[in-house]
């Protein structure tokens, strides 16, 4: 399903958890069916004239005698550069194409993240592969032997060192 509207790209806000944008949608393409029918699922979004598309939730169409909101929430991977062109439409009357997307809600909502593999064993301990670094690796990598440690004057005696306090005690 797609729907092409006649809107206002009133505002684009991001925090650390989502990022959400709005549109106004005003005259007779506020009263096109498939807005209410693409309210919560997954779609693209395009304006003409900007190459690129975001891919959102469709969180709320809402209605009142002047207008209809629109508000999207982007998914979370959008990149900055990606996405540039889009938002500087924001402010400025636009034309947008909401496309349903081939995505689920659940997929959507799924975030990615890294993290360490493991495997759960039957007695239900994790195991991660041996090659996995340790904290303990780390601390040791941070740590330099006194014995591998460099006189920076170049002898071991400490005579080179202007600042020695062997000085004082001679």
């Amino acid at each position: 399903m797609q729907v092409t509207v006649k809107a206002h790209f009133n505002k684009q806000t991001k925090d650390s958890k989502k990022e959400l944008v709005q549109f106004y949608v005003k005259g007779d393409d506020e009263k096109k069916p498939e807005l209410n029918q693409l309210t919560r699922e997954v779609v693209e979004l395009g304006i003409e004239g900007v190459d690129q598309k975001l891919t959102c939730e469709f969180k709320k169409s809402a209605k009142d005698s002047k207008k209809t909101v629109l508000e999207f929430i982007v998914k979370g991977d959008t990149s900055a550069e990606h996405s540039y062109n889009f938002y500087r439409k924001a402010g400025s009357d636009i034309t947008l194409h909401i496309v349903e997307s081939q995505m689920d809600i659940d997929d959507f909502r799924e975030e990615q993240h890294e993290g360490v593999e493991y495997q759960v064993d039957k007695d239900g301990t994790a195991s991660v592969s041996p090659d996995q670094l340790t904290l303990d690796d780390v601390t040791e990598e941070q740590e330099e032997p006194e014995e591998d440690k460099e006189d920076p004057f170049g002898d071991d005696d400490g005579e080179g060192d202007p600042f020695s306090d062997d000085d004082l005690l001679d």
